[in-house]
Order: structure tokens, then sequence, then C-alpha cells
């Protein structure tokens, strides 16, 4: 009751924005505009049976991308298209500390998967980390703060330290998919995670080429966790 009649306190001294708009949400309470929610891309039925993006057809199992190369994680799960609007939406989170937007995607995304993921049996959620220069300047990292969510509605312990990120790497979306891959070698490194953690649910913010979450799976898997799931809010082409 106390903790319910804080937040109230907080949201009227700091009215909610919408993930969407901008706006202060109306009505009070909720997380987004009823109006905005229609204008995010969520992800449909058929989708590529690795990497969560929307195919063509219900008899096309895997994208192309994924049909190219081969991936160490066992599936991601996406909650929307990386279009322009959720463009906006994800770089307003990172660069103008709208961090209050990811209360609404962490709810979306145990609302549409949290059966599955408990499916996945999963002994941990992981976040992909930031570099600490970067959180630093930011003050937070967005995967961890969507990890906490989906740690909480979920209850699966959350291991915030299992990875750790000791090279600052150049922007993702300015190279192509070698250049990522060559951009994120050795750039994580195994942190905290105990040992009888064997399956892992990886959180991060976008999904575009992969690898990110390859290079994590990777360190994981070092560690001796033999199965890692991805979710991610968006999941799209290159930019």
């Amino acid at each position: 009751m106390a903790r319910r009649a804080a937040g109230l306190g907080v949201n009227i001294v700091f009215p909610r924005r919408c993930p969407v708009c901008g706006e202060i949400v109306v009505p009070f309470g909720e997380l987004i505009c009823p109006g905005c929610a229609g204008r995010l891309s969520l992800i449909r039925q058929p989708v590529c049976k690795k990497c969560g993006k929307e195919v063509e057809s219900d008899r096309v199992e895997y994208c192309f991308d994924c049909t190219r190369h081969r991936h160490g994680f066992e599936r991601n799960l996406a909650l929307l298209n990386y279009d322009e609007t959720a463009s906006r939406s994800m770089a307003a989170i990172k660069y103008q500390n709208r961090r209050e937007y990811l209360d609404f995607y962490g709810q979306a995304v145990c609302l549409k998967y949290g059966k599955i993921i408990k499916r996945f049996h999963p002994d941990g959620v992981v976040p992909v980390p930031v570099h600490s220069s970067r959180k630093k300047i930011r003050g937070f990292n967005q995967a961890e703060i969507l990890a906490k969510h989906i740690s909480t509605n979920l209850e699966i312990p959350m291991y915030p330290d299992a990875l750790k990120r000791i090279k600052k790497t150049a922007p993702q979306k300015e190279l192509n998919p070698a250049e990522r891959l060559r951009n994120l070698k050795e750039a994580f490194v195994p942190g905290q995670l105990p040992g009888e953690v064997r399956t892992v649910l990886l959180v991060d913010d976008i999904y575009t080429t992969g690898s990110t979450l390859e290079a994590c799976t990777g360190v994981l898997k070092s560690m001796g966790v033999c199965q890692v799931y991805g979710v991610t809010v968006c999941v799209g082409a290159m930019a």
C-alpha cells in the first residue's frame, strides 16, 4: 500500500510520458496513450524460429539472415518490428533519459511472452552489459532495467554481473554484419554467475544481425551455460 501511494505521488509530481508520442499519458495510471498503442508494430506470426523476425509464410522456418549465419543461441523473442516509431522510442530511452518507457516495454514483453519464457525453464535472467564509460554518461543500462522487469514479473533470478563489457565498441548501427562481428570480438568477458545456472534468458533492447547476442552467448557457454534464449524489445533489418 505504501509503495503504491509513493508511486502515485511520483506520477503526480512527474507525470508519466507516453513511449510513442512523448506526451503525458492519459488516462492517469496507464503506461501508454491508448491511441498510441496502435502505432507500435507488434511482431505477428509467422516469425523466424531463430531470431524472431517476421517472415512471409508459415512454410518458411528461418529468415534469410538465419539461413546464412548459424547462431549459438536457441531462439530470440521480440516484441516489436524496428521501424521509425520504435527507433524514436528506443533513442529517447538511451539518449534523452526516458527510462520510464521501459516500464511499458517490460510489461508488454511479459504479457506477450511470459508463458513461453516459462517453458524455457531459465535459471536466470542476464542483461547485455554496456561499457562502464557509457553507463556513467547515460546513468543506466536499458537492458538491465528491462531484465529487472522480466525477472520481477516472472519470478526468475537476475544476474546483472554475469557478463562484463571491457571493450568500448563503435555504435553497431554504423557497421555492416562483418564489421559488427569484428567490433564485438573480445568485447564481453565472464563476470559472476552461479555454477548451477545452465539455461539463461539473455535480454537486450534491439536485435538486428544478432552479433551482440551471439557474442554474449559464446561467453556464457564458456562459463558452463548450456542454453541461451534471447528476448529483445525490437527486431529488424539493419538501418
